[in-house]
């Protein structure tokens, strides 16, 4: 089970949009990493929203699929993307409803009466402050600054603002079990764009940054199926090429897992001497062959 489709229960009496999310068995889980997902629980459940921070591959929407799954109510996913807006959070107008009514029921006298109704779609975050699910919001981010304003009064105040068609502003109180994670990479990386400070402070983030060997290799052998040693051996090779710093993109222990499942799969020596292996590691990690052969000092741990 390694995608959050795994995770989806049945949706029977929920909005599309809203799923209910079981816990993994399947991860790997060290003091750290449970100590994290303990806090964040913690805080969630006395209504306080939990940011998860860190570079790519870290494990951070695992986490969070993890920790929305023990909250034991049905989640919205929502990712971040540079073209949302505000609408895409709060929801927006769809078109208008006429209902024209005749009444003819004296026949001299004819009655007309025309009811003109607003039509609404709720999105992501109206969704789950009105019913009290679960948002996760992953590589916010991602979004516009703008696109994340509805977030301040609803972090805050616990409420949204709906605009109407007539001009008035409805407030949207949130449900008691409404609550919220979100996940983002560091500012630098590219396409992420700084988050308003003000949001930031309304809720705890805890940085997730680069796993020591250890539980890199337990989350690799966990996700693979491979042997610990072996995963080990994987590991110590991408932290090699990450502390070059211009691998840092590519040699994250996603990159670890995929070189994982494709020894396990293929049959393939983590060793030097074996070229399968090192154009597998070239591939993966996108570095010439020259560069990866280099790293014998790394692979002889093998």
């Amino acid at each position: 089970m390694n995608s959050v489709v795994d995770q989806m229960q049945g949706r029977e009496g929920l909005p599309t949009q809203a799923t209910l999310l079981r816990r993994r068995d399947d991860l790997y889980v060290n003091d750290r990493l449970a100590s994290v997902e303990a806090r964040a629980l913690s805080y969630l459940r006395a209504g306080v929203p939990v940011h998860l921070r860190g570079p790519a591959g870290t494990g951070k929407t695992t986490l969070a699929l993890q920790i929305a799954a023990s909250l034991g109510k049905p989640t919205v996913l929502l990712t971040g993307d540079g073209w949302l807006t505000a609408a895409d959070l709060i929801g927006s107008d769809i078109g208008a409803r006429r209902r024209h009514v005749v009444d003819n029921f004296v026949h001299s006298v004819r009655k007309t009466e025309t009811e003109i109704t607003d039509l609404w779609a709720e999105n992501a975050l109206t969704l789950a402050i009105a019913h009290g699910y679960t948002l996760v919001y992953d590589e916010f981010t991602r979004s516009p600054p703008r696109a994340n304003n509805p977030l301040l009064m609803a972090l805050e105040e616990r409420a949204v603002v709906l605009p109407s068609r007539a001009g008035r502003e409805i407030y949207l109180r949130a449900h008691p079990d409404f609550r919220a994670i979100f996940t983002s990479n560091p500012v630098d990386y590219a396409g992420v764009a700084a988050p308003q400070d003000a949001l930031l402070d309304r809720m705890i983030t805890f940085d997730l940054s680069v796993h020591d060997a250890e539980t890199e290799a337990g989350v690799v052998a966990a996700k693979s199926g491979l042997d610990a040693q072996t995963c080990a051996a994987i590991v110590g090779i991408v932290r090699a090429l990450r502390a070059e710093g211009v691998f840092r993109a590519s040699a994250s222990m996603r990159a670890a897992i995929m070189i994982a499942r494709v020894v396990k799969a293929e049959n393939i020596a983590v060793s030097q001497c074996d070229p399968r292996f090192i154009q597998l590691c070239a591939d993966v990690l996108e570095t010439t062959l020259a560069t990866c052969a280099g790293r014998s000092d790394a692979a002889s741990a093998a």
